[in-house]
């Protein structure tokens, strides 16, 4: 998205080939962006206009390409973007509020949800000071993309650190923005292509083959140019602290993010642990997995102050603790989280359901690897959402017995 307003040409190397990625190059395409594929690369054309739509924008099940988008095209275009049954329950009123208070033309469905129309206008956006009562990376990053278009300075301050993806890419580019604590300023900039972008490997992605390799007695798994951003690896900090043998070597940098290989051995024994409040935003999406493994822990395992769950594809408060139910893990649901006792032995169930949800699938398979016996699961599509070859993947990690 970034490289799609940014003056000049950028290939993007070891690009995400999941369904969401897809979505929002079609979103672009739309927008008369020019992206191509390179062999396993993208080359994606900057441009300084985007064009009006001929139809509406499917975002399919992609929560971050609707709420970027929003941010990118508030004011710039007409356009109505819409998504799947899943993505039509999912707020939007977060994103589109900040924005209307920047003088943007967006309109939602009762309860504020999709579909999402904006409307082209003259006059420019107005600057911000947007202090934001939910920690969301998504909402802070579509507000940012607004700015960059706005008058003066914008402000946003947010409740905890979140993920800084979006911060750091717009440095690389050259807008004009700085970060102290948790406040960002930015000013209207005008970005630059960086010409050569290599993406880190997917850390939650990362983190469902290292908890099943946790789970495993005697396995030994490396992955190879994993992101470890801050803001985004607590859950390495999570398994660390539960006993995992986890260790992170080979640091670089790309394009300011972090990147390191990240090697694991099975077997440890793991404890059962409180995952502090704060870390949260930063491992929304791998609590599945790390609740997943804490089945096979010894002691309690808790969630606390992680309500966001409830509005993900699915509830993922309700649909990962029906997961690790159906293996006969001792789990049960807070408003705001959940509560795992581990040491119970685990039964395959025989087949799950992802529910459409690419989260609750990984962590079924982690749960499969620790009982350990074969299941099978239904509705797997939703899984090509964040890792397409998944099973391509598993099998080169732990063997096709395992599959």
């Amino acid at each position: 998205m970034l490289s799609a307003i940014a003056y000049g040409r950028t290939r993007i190397v070891n690009p995400n080939a999941g369904d969401d990625v897809i979505a929002t190059i079609r979103a672009l395409r739309q927008l008369g962006v020019e992206v191509r594929r390179a062999g396993d690369d993208y080359v994606v054309v900057g441009r300084a206009t985007l064009r009006d739509p001929s139809a509406t924008i499917d975002c399919r099940n992609s929560g971050t390409t609707m709420r970027l988008l929003m941010g990118i095209l508030a004011g710039r275009v007409d356009a109505l973007l819409d998504g799947d049954a899943s993505l039509r329950r999912r707020p939007m009123a977060r994103v589109a509020n900040p924005l209307k208070a920047m003088g943007a033309k967006i309109s939602l469905r009762p309860r504020g949800l999709p579909p999402v129309r904006l409307r082209r206008q003259t006059a420019r956006l107005r600057s911000t000071h947007f202090t934001m009562r939910v920690a969301s990376a998504q909402v802070k990053s579509a507000v940012l993309l607004a700015a960059l278009r706005a008058e003066g300075t914008s402000v946003i301050t947010t409740p905890a650190v979140t993920r800084d993806h979006t911060e750091l890419l717009l440095r690389a580019m050259g807008a004009k923005l700085r970060v102290s604590g948790r406040t960002i300023r930015v000013k209207p900039s005008s970005l630059k292509a960086i010409g050569w972008l290599r993406i880190p490997g997917d850390t939650s992605s990362a983190v469902y083959l290292l908890c099943a390799a946790a789970a495993i007695p005697g396995s030994h798994l490396r992955l190879g140019d994993i992101g470890i951003n801050p803001t985004r690896s607590a859950a390495l900090e999570v398994l660390r602290r539960m006993g995992a043998r986890i260790k992170v070597s080979a640091r670089k940098l790309w394009s300011g993010e972090p990147v390191a290989d990240i090697s694991i051995s099975g077997g440890a024994p793991l404890n059962g642990m409180t995952i502090p409040a704060h870390a949260i935003p930063n491992l929304i999406d791998e609590i599945p997995a790390l609740c997943s493994l804490a089945t096979i822990a010894r002691g309690t395992f808790t969630v606390r102050g992680a309500a966001e769950l409830r509005v993900k594809e699915s509830n993922r408060i309700r649909t990962t603790v029906e997961l690790l139910r159906s293996f006969g893990a001792d789990a049960r649901s807070l408003a705001d989280g959940i509560v795992v006792r581990g040491g119970r032995p685990l039964r395959a169930p025989g087949s799950v359901s992802t529910h459409g949800d690419h989260r609750i699938g990984l962590s079924a398979a982690i749960l499969a690897a620790a009982a350990p016996a074969p299941i099978t699961m239904n509705d797997v599509d939703c899984i090509a959402t964040s890792f397409p070859k998944f099973a391509e993947t598993w099998n080169a990690a732990f063997g096709k017995e395992r599959t």
